[in-house]
């Protein structure tokens, strides 16, 4: 079969067809956007002091408070497994913006700390002893007024703090909370949220609750507890959830007797979405006017090419649960979870494409194509996130890292691009969707038959996003081999900023 060069240079004709006012309209509409998510992104920081720290050990720090602040009450605020103090922006904000002094850090191997996380505890406790020191040392904010917040595994350290250091915060409020050995009267003034679609956490909640004596409206002396669900949340959404805020927030004025007020809303996420559906516009209107080339539609594919996909979940699962039963892979690549996953994904990409392609040879420009790809993705998701919710700048030691698992994730990206070639959008979507149903489903199957990586169930609802995020963004370049190496490089750089370091 031929193939026909790509087109470099289209002609004059050719390119002004591509110009049409409505495509010109679509590109001006996706810059507007772009244009206005980062202006209301950066004004969310008007008007608070905002300062990056270094606590005791190296801790990572980040301190927001209102500009011209004194004596205010302070929170330390923690994020879980695989969080960061980015994750946690949201707290942040809206009780900086309520007058208080905000102290927001990074576990041992999590964001931006250079250490790597001891699942025993004690590291945990160091970094909030930091964070406290601190957050008591700011000129902004009274040290005798602190309380603690945490989510998921940062709930169980501030409540494990809260009950060794009773004279130092007056309030602890654990979200999606995890275990601690409460009591009636530690920690001070609990409160307890979950939400209604983490039954797990929920249940774990109401434990919590009676073990802590059982609901109680005393907050003056220190006995207040209390559990509040949020409603159609789960473990990720609860973070950002206005409803989550505002019973943080009510809960931490109660117990410094301050007037009630209503928490301001953070609205980032939403505008960050934005963004991130801008570039995606962009990329899609301006398609046509690169001179990428194409390929057959049907170059390298084999009759039943989709039938390699779940065989490959399939593989891929029951290597890892013998792996995991022969010996302990759980630091797999220098990484907890996030190498098992790289794993698990080239196990499935290489079945995969073996069973359902014949692989073509890369062009020569395949690796410039996905290298351009890389940096629109790094662009679109990356750079904003990194001030919104997720630490997208590597420090070095994950940055190390981050080369293998793109390697790992390249099998099963060249066959989604081979499988995708040619296809329409409504193909793509389809494409978007199998993948989606069968990478769940296997990932959820994966969690059940090795119970060490469990956590990413709480990931799930992220994965078709991100699905979708790299099948749009590819559709853009119509080379396979482009659209694996550009999504490969974007997918490792995801698992090394979001997996702790082990």
């Amino acid at each position: 079969m031929s193939v026909s060069p790509p087109i470099l240079h289209p002609s004059p004709s050719r390119a002004s067809a591509r110009l049409a006012p409505a495509r010109l309209g679509l590109i001006a509409l996706a810059l507007l956007i772009i244009l206005l998510a980062w202006t209301q992104v950066l004004a969310a920081r008007r008007g608070l002091v905002s300062r990056r720290l270094a606590g005791e050990g190296g801790t990572p720090l980040h301190f927001l408070a209102p500009e011209g602040a004194t004596g205010a009450p302070g929170v330390v605020v923690a994020h879980g497994f695989s969080g960061s103090s980015q994750f946690m922006l949201g707290f942040g904000h809206v009780l900086a913006r309520a007058g208080y002094g905000v102290m927001l850090l990074d576990f041992d191997g999590h964001g931006s700390a250079a250490g790597v996380l001891d699942q025993s505890g004690g590291g945990l406790q160091r970094n909030l002893d930091a964070a406290y020191a601190m957050l008591a040392a700011q000129p902004e904010v009274d040290p005798a007024r602190i309380a603690l917040l945490g989510h998921s595994m940062g709930s169980g350290a501030v409540m494990q703090a809260g009950i060794v250091h009773g004279e130092r915060y007056a309030a602890t409020v654990a979200v999606s909370p995890t275990g601690a050995g409460v009591s009636p009267e530690r920690p001070r003034n609990l409160l307890l949220i979950a939400g209604s679609l983490e039954p797990r956490f929920l249940d774990n909640a109401w434990a919590l609750l009676a073990a802590a004596g059982g609901a109680n409206d005393d907050l003056a002396g220190g006995r207040g507890r209390a559990l509040i669900t949020i409603p159609r949340v789960e473990h990720i959404t609860i973070l950002f959830s206005g409803d989550s805020h505002q019973a943080a927030l009510d809960w931490l004025n109660r117990t410094f007797g301050r007037p009630p007020q209503t928490a301001a809303p953070d609205r980032r996420v939403l505008w960050y979405a934005a963004h991130l559906g801008g570039w995606l516009l962009l990329m899609l209107a301006a398609a046509p006017l690169l001179p990428v080339g194409d390929a057959p539609a049907a170059a390298g594919r084999r009759r039943w090419r989709w039938l390699g996909l779940p065989l490959g979940v399939l593989a891929a699962t029951m290597l890892v649960a013998t792996l995991g039963r022969l010996a302990d892979i759980g630091q797999l690549g220098g990484m907890l979870v996030g190498g098992v996953l790289g794993l698990w994904f080239a196990v499935l990409g290489l079945v995969w494409l073996l069973a359902g392609f014949r692989v073509p040879r890369p062009g020569g420009r395949d690796l410039l194509w996905g290298l351009a790809l890389f940096a629109a993705l790094t662009v679109a998701f990356g750079l904003m996130a990194q001030f919104v919710w997720i630490p997208w700048l590597l420090i070095p030691a994950r940055l190390a890292r981050w080369p293998l698992l793109a390697l790992a994730a390249l099998p099963w990206l060249l066959a989604a691009g081979l499988a995708q070639q040619g296809s329409s959008l409504m193909g793509r979507a389809g494409w978007w969707l199998f993948q989606m149903v069968v990478i769940v489903a296997g990932l959820g199957l994966l969690a059940t038959v090795s119970p060490g990586v469990g956590f990413i169930v709480l990931l799930m609802p992220v994965i078709p996003v991100i699905l979708a995020v790299m099948s749009i963004a590819g559709a853009v370049i119509h080379r396979p081999w482009s659209y694996a190496i550009g999504n490969a490089l974007f997918f490792g750089w995801l698992l090394v900023a979001v997996f702790p370091l082990a």
